[in-house]
């Protein structure tokens, strides 16, 4: 695996699932969760746990708050797209699971000094943007052993704090203990126009009506998947991005970050 640590060791490796992956029914049943308390901190920092629907400025957020803060940048949605080329790479699309988990147990998924998800150490951050990608990813991602392998190792990433992780389920499955908990909303057609204008910039046109309609369908998807299912945590500090400028978004989430970052070290005076 690759990827930029804050651990002492530069490219530690994520444990050998094997056999050993659960049957996930219940993801958070299943893998057990570190607990920290503000009363013992973690090694580089908080952990900032960024959720939210397609589009509602999850990865434009959480990079330029992590930029601003010095922390890692994590986009585990990237992780799940990466393993989705893998699965397209080896002419399959997905509808066998025993030829899916062959690949899982050998796929080598990260990201580099850049933030960037690497897949078998190459940078695969453009191609993951491709829609029939992002489909694909959706479709797998409701496997349970999908899942617990790139949890794991977002787990092994994310533990010593000091990075800002952002996906569908941070708050709720990755990182329950995650000391600051946010969820970005915005409306489904404002979504669509900053999908669109995405697209664009990689030359790549889709009508707007297209595009609201895959929203909504991946929404519904993600919402009522029976593992991870999107939702936001009991704790977590709702945004509404609707009307914001990006500026306004990070600003938002630093101010909620310094805050808490300034009394979790009162507490460890």
């Amino acid at each position: 695996m690759y990827f930029e640590s804050q651990t002492s060791d530069p490219c530690p490796r994520t444990p050998d699932f094997g056999s050993r992956i659960p049957d996930l029914g219940q993801l958070n049943d299943s893998l057990p969760v570190p607990r920290y308390s503000l009363l013992s901190m973690r090694k580089n920092g908080i952990i900032i746990a960024i959720d939210g629907p397609t589009a509602s400025g999850k990865s434009t957020t959480a990079k330029q708050v992590a930029a601003r803060l010095g922390y890692l940048h994590l986009n585990t949605g990237a992780m799940y797209r990466a393993f989705a080329l893998l699965v397209r790479r080896r002419d399959h699309h997905g509808h066998d699971p025993e030829r899916v988990h062959e690949l899982l147990a050998g796929a080598e998924i990260g990201f580099n000094g850049k933030g960037n998800v690497v897949l078998d150490g190459v940078d695969v951050s453009r191609e993951v943007t491709e829609p029939d990608i992002a489909l694909l990813a959706s479709e797998l991602s409701v496997d349970p052993m999908v899942r617990a392998k790139l949890v794991e190792k977002q787990r092994a990433i994310g533990t010593n704090g000091g990075v800002v992780l952002e996906g569908r389920d941070i708050g709720t499955v990755v990182f329950p203990d995650a000391e600051l908990k946010i969820f970005l909303v915005a409306d489904a057609s404002v979504r669509a126009e900053r999908r669109q204008l995405e697209f664009e910039h990689m030359g790549t046109h889709i009508p707007l009506e297209e595009l609201r309609q895959q929203l909504e369908e991946r929404d519904k998807r993600d919402r009522e998947r029976a593992i991870s299912p999107l939702r936001k945590a009991t704790d977590a500090i709702e945004v509404d991005t609707t009307n914001l400028t990006i500026e306004g978004q990070v600003e938002r989430v630093l101010e909620l970050a310094k805050a808490k970052m300034e009394h979790s070290s009162s507490l460890t005076v």
